[in-house]
């Protein structure tokens, strides 16, 4: 029985240190976008996507109803790299939840928004990844946002 549980530790361990390994590496990948996202970076974040990544936001519009955009990757890329410098913005991320399931991945990330140091919005991100030549890549990023609840 000892060398039963041995062999199934030997066995079945490393695949738990290589899903956190996994799950450390996604959350590299997203902190990276957000860097290059602060520094206005178009051409990095442009590396962390799949070229036929799906963008969608989802918000309550002033009457109150709940509306989803869809905005195309290159445009977001555009405005990221268009706002002036004198403008100063930052998404702090407050958490994530992870989920892998082989060559696909999920990744929540809860987050305030900031332009010129005031609270601007929060809500969650979430990340649809997909391994692709053992490297991870966005495929769909969909966010929440809202101006109420903010804490």
């Amino acid at each position: 029985m000892k060398k039963l549980f041995i062999i199934s530790f030997l066995l079945l361990g490393p695949a738990g240190w290589s899903q956190n390994t996994e799950k450390e590496n996604l959350q590299s990948l997203i902190e990276n976008f957000f860097e290059a996202f602060h520094v206005q970076d178009s051409t990095r974040l442009k590396s962390f996507a799949h070229p036929d990544i799906k963008m969608q936001s989802v918000a309550i519009d002033a009457e109150g109803n709940t509306e989803l955009s869809t905005s195309e990757y290159s445009h977001f890329l555009k405005s990221i790299s268009s706002i002036p410098t004198s403008t100063k913005f930052e998404e702090k991320l407050h958490d994530f939840d992870i989920n892998i399931n082989g060559m696909i991945a999920n990744v929540s990330t809860p987050y305030s928004f900031y332009v010129n140091d005031d609270l601007s919005h929060c809500g969650v991100n979430t990340f649809q990844l997909m391994k692709l030549k053992g490297e991870w890549k966005i495929i769909y990023l969909v966010d929440t946002r809202s101006k109420s609840g903010c804490k």
